[in-house]
């Protein structure tokens, strides 16, 4: 049993389509096709049912997941093994504040594992990278990108506020409203240009520089916030997220890179893997 075919195995199981695996996995589509009829001829079995919106796993397709992730992890940890000891390769990966921890840390996770011969460091996102995971804001001219998460900017109030009971909140409700100031925010600026022209001011309690921090001084009762709202944080129920009627605003965050390299094409790989 090819361990290749068993790798093109999980990536189409995990992302739900041929086509996305090929572009993961870096190879056209007729051939992760072929490698995966290999496979069920081999084993006499039917690992996907087809259907227009992409493939989902049969009842064996999900008995072989596991065991072909087990056998892949073994592969590895023997090639670790028997491989000769050399030095790893620095590399420094530059990250924007404010990304998600639990999202971040899965991915990181994935990188060092398809890397083992790689040493990562994460550092600002304004030092010296061999990539960046940034706002697309952020993005240099040399830089190519890759497009991960996106997703929009809510108003965060505290569980107990009397705006917490609505289910949208107007522009004209802002006006004298105890806020904290996440800064540096480009998202912020566009916020207080709208108000201005709507000759609408902030009481501006705090100003700190991170997500969790905001989140903190928001649940204590300090204040209001105007944060990205991304999975890892509106599933919590100490605060309310609340859209603000006729302000639309988001982020793109994107993998940004000037060259090529085996880590950096893993790096790319992986970044299609997690992003949504």
């Amino acid at each position: 049993m090819d361990l290749k075919s068993l790798n093109y195995f999980i990536a189409v199981y995990e992302l739900k389509s041929f086509s996305a695996a090929a572009k993961t996995c870096f190879i056209a589509q007729p051939s992760i096709s072929a490698a995966i009829a290999q496979l069920e001829q081999q084993l006499s079995v039917q690992l996907f049912i087809r259907h227009a919106r992409g493939v989902t796993p049969s009842e064996q397709g999900e008995k072989l997941f596991p065991l072909a992730k087990q056998l892949l992890g073994q592969a590895g940890a023997i090639k670790n093994v028997f491989s000769e000891k050399t030095d790893k390769q620095p590399f420094n990966l530059g990250v924007t504040r404010g990304l998600g921890v639990e999202r971040m840390s899965l991915l990181l996770k994935d990188f060092t594992s398809a890397n083992p011969l790689v040493e990562l460091t994460l550092v600002p996102h304004t030092d010296k990278v061999d990539a960046r995971i940034i706002l697309k804001d952020e993005l240099h001219e040399s830089e190519q990108y890759i497009n991960m998460w996106q997703e929009d900017y809510l108003l965060v109030l505290p569980y107990d506020h009397v705006l917490a009971l609505k289910d949208t909140v107007t522009l004209k409700q802002l006006d004298g409203l105890p806020f904290i100031q996440r800064t540096p925010c480009s998202a912020w600026n566009n916020l207080q240009d709208t108000l201005a022209l709507a000759g609408i001011s902030l009481d501006v309690r705090a100003k700190i520089t991170t997500i969790d921090y905001a989140l903190g001084l928001v649940h204590a009762g300090l204040g209001c916030a105007f944060l990205p709202a991304h999975s890892e944080i509106i599933k919590r129920s100490d605060v309310v997220f609340r859209p603000i009627v006729g302000l639309q605003l988001t982020r793109e965050i994107v993998l940004a890179y000037t060259k090529s390299s085996e880590a950096i094409d893993n790096l790319k790989r992986l970044a299609r893997k997690h992003a949504h």
